[in-house]
């Protein structure tokens, strides 16, 4: 299907958001960082997956790590585990968690485990809703940031007091950190610092790593065996991960030191969409490097002023728009290295004629 807006999008020579183009390049470039003589890694043994394992368990603060093909695998043996720990098939998690909206209902269907939706859809968890667990509750998932909420954060108190209530009620939590490494430069924290604050934690590899594939899950050495054992059950011991491992590795070391960066451009750009008429972000001020714009504006009403300005300028803001009511529209973007391949004098055309055309649409 035909999907004009990406076509217009894929053609700026300023595209904002990501990395660059999701590619064979991509893995390319990675394994030419390696010797060719590299053994792979075996059925989840091996020195590469072993070494890396390692890397991430002391990255993260914890005992060990295991590396899993995708965190949806990752998660779901997570929460099954502090389910059978303490013999209660019941885990609370936000109503916009992953596991809740885009896994069809696969916690429960493989699992049997039964969802405890905590809190409200346009608002992160508090220790207000936490308090209001009771003792028929194994674990609960905490995800940072809050993704369809445009990436927002409590604040570290917050999470500090929920992490002892957990605690002191015997409450496993787990941390979704699939965006773990995008909220270091905020809380001016040590991703061992902020995991230490939690009992296991899900870290992803191609979001703002910009990895293939892949994710890790770390906790105490015991959980970590047992997820062992659950990852073969589902099918995640391939014979072979390294594509996944080494393109992991690779854009790990090349991308962790910028994440201070790409978080200042978020605040940046952040700031240049909400000096537009008609746009707001969510959060105002950003929190990590991703955040959410939403327009005042209909989609088929947003659509073609934004190809035209791509034309005119060659800066592409989004390749998508999503429906929010009948009169408003959002997107969501996330910085990578790209945005700051962008000259300054272009980014900021680009924002006074997208200004212009949004006041002439009023």
């Amino acid at each position: 299907m035909s999907n004009p807006l990406q076509e217009a999008f894929n053609r700026t020579a300023y595209p904002i958001t990501g990395h660059g183009k999701r590619n064979v390049q991509v893995l390319k470039e990675a394994l030419d960082a390696y010797e060719g003589e590299l053994d792979s890694d075996v059925y989840g043994a091996g020195r590469l997956i072993e070494d890396f394992q390692g890397k991430m368990a002391g990255i993260l603060g914890k005992e060990a790590a295991v590396f899993f093909p995708s965190g949806t695998m990752a998660q779901q043996i997570a929460l099954r585990i502090w389910c059978d720990r303490r013999g209660i098939k019941r885990a609370a998690y936000h109503p916009l968690c992953h596991l809740e909206i885009h896994e069809q209902r696969g916690l429960h269907e493989l699992h049997g485990i039964e969802p405890v939706l905590l809190g409200g859809k346009d608002r992160l968890i508090d220790l207000g809703d936490v308090k209001e667990l009771d003792d028929t509750i194994a674990c609960l998932l905490l995800e940072l940031p809050q993704r369809e909420i445009g990436g927002q954060l409590p604040d570290y108190g917050e999470l500090e007091a929920i992490s002892a209530y957990c605690r002191e009620r015997g409450i496993a939590l787990h941390l979704d950190g699939a965006r773990l490494f995008e909220i270091l430069p905020y809380y001016r924290k040590s991703a061992a610092e902020i995991c230490a604050l939690f009992d296991s934690v899900y870290v992803s590899f191609y979001k703002g790593i910009g990895g293939i594939a892949g994710a890790i899950l770390a906790g105490d050495a015991e959980f970590m065996e047992r997820s062992k054992v659950w990852k073969r059950r589902h099918g995640g011991d391939l014979i072979s991960l390294y594509p996944y491992i080494l393109s992991a590795d690779f854009y790990f070391e090349e991308r962790f030191p910028n994440m201070e960066r790409y978080y200042e451009g978020a605040r940046e750009l952040a700031g240049f969409f909400n000096e537009c008429h008609q746009i707001s972000t969510l959060p105002e001020e950003p929190v990590s490097n991703m955040f959410h714009v939403h327009v005042k504006l209909p989609k088929e009403r947003l659509e073609p002023l934004l190809m035209e300005l791509y034309e005119e300028t060659g800066v592409g803001l989004t390749h998508y728009l999503r429906e929010k009511g009948e009169a408003s529209c959002y997107f969501e973007t996330s910085i990578g290295d790209r945005y700051a391949r962008i000259p300054k004098d272009e980014l900021r055309r680009a924002f006074a004629l997208l200004n212009e055309k949004l006041a002439a649409a009023l």
